[in-house]
């Protein structure tokens, strides 16, 4: 049996819905014949992941005319959730399944990390991990007391649910009844654009979804975590201290059509999507 590659997906019919360590080992797949797929998959999930499986699932439509595969988000617990019940036939999901969630099958398609974002013009260029914890735990409230600006912090914390926040809440070892937040939001992109709008925010979302907004001109910038740059490069390299596998899951071992789109988001067909959406390929 083959272990399969690495990458995600999106249909060219998509509908995105917004709600909101070392990768995880896949599961070998039989390979089966695909020139005549055919027929629809949901797939729902990470915020993390969607863009990513959106467009390798555009990609998987164009081979494959008689597909359609609907890409909906919401977070992690949304995607496993859907599948257990049968909502979905995949679920996306933005960290290594817990030991608890045997249940399901995980496969690998990218790598990502989680890095501190503040706006573009802040001038702290650093924060210590212990500063971290004392932003978002309310012992310090103005940025002055990190040889910042005299202004007010607006701490941007995750909503329930998201992968990204279980991982923050573990590097750091805080509960989410700890953090004293300003805002609370759902996905990467609600976060990007809350600190983009705010001199005085403080976040934390998906390296890969940063990098690409800041390549496209957003007023934020990513802080280094215990001195390493937040960088795709890092990640890749493995110095970067948080960062986390991007997986597909489903409840049974995959067949059909569910296998052919997973089978393909982690061939290196997709390997260039994965790297324009600023995440990192995975070998396999």
């Amino acid at each position: 049996m083959k272990k399969l590659k690495t990458l995600a997906f999106i249909p060219i019919g998509l509908t995105i819905c917004i709600g909101l360590q070392a990768c995880t080992q896949s599961s070998p797949i039989a390979t089966q014949p695909t020139n005549k797929l055919q027929g629809k998959l949901v797939v729902t999930g990470s915020s993390t992941v969607a863009p990513l499986a959106g467009e390798i699932a555009k990609r998987f439509e164009s081979e494959y005319p008689d597909v359609r595969v609907d890409v909906q988000t919401g977070g992690s617990s949304r995607g496993m959730a859907d599948v257990r019940t049968g909502v979905a036939d995949i679920g996306m999901v933005s960290r290594s399944l817990k030991d608890e969630e045997t249940d399901l099958q995980s496969f690998a398609i990218a790598r990502d990390g989680i890095g501190i974002i503040v706006h573009k013009d802040n001038p702290v260029q650093s924060l210590s991990n212990q500063q971290i914890v004392d932003i978002y735990t309310g012992k310090i409230d103005n940025w002055q007391q990190v040889n910042g600006n005299n202004a007010q912090i607006t701490v941007v914390n995750k909503a329930e649910g998201r992968s990204t926040l279980e991982l923050f809440l573990d590097y750091f070892q805080l509960q989410n009844s700890d953090i004293k937040s300003s805002v609370v939001i759902g996905d990467n992109q609600q976060g990007i654009k809350t600190v983009a709008g705010n001199p005085n925010a403080i976040g934390y979302v998906s390296i890969g979804t940063a990098e690409f907004s800041l390549h496209n001109g957003v007023t934020i910038k990513l802080l280094p975590l215990n001195g390493i740059a937040a960088t795709t490069e890092n990640v890749q390299n493995e110095t970067f201290p948080l960062s986390r596998p991007l997986n597909l899951v489903t409840q049974n071992q995959p067949q059909g059509l569910s296998q052919a789109l997973i089978e393909f988001a982690q061939s290196p067909q997709v390997h260039d999507i994965v790297q324009q959406q600023e995440f990192v390929p995975i070998s396999q």
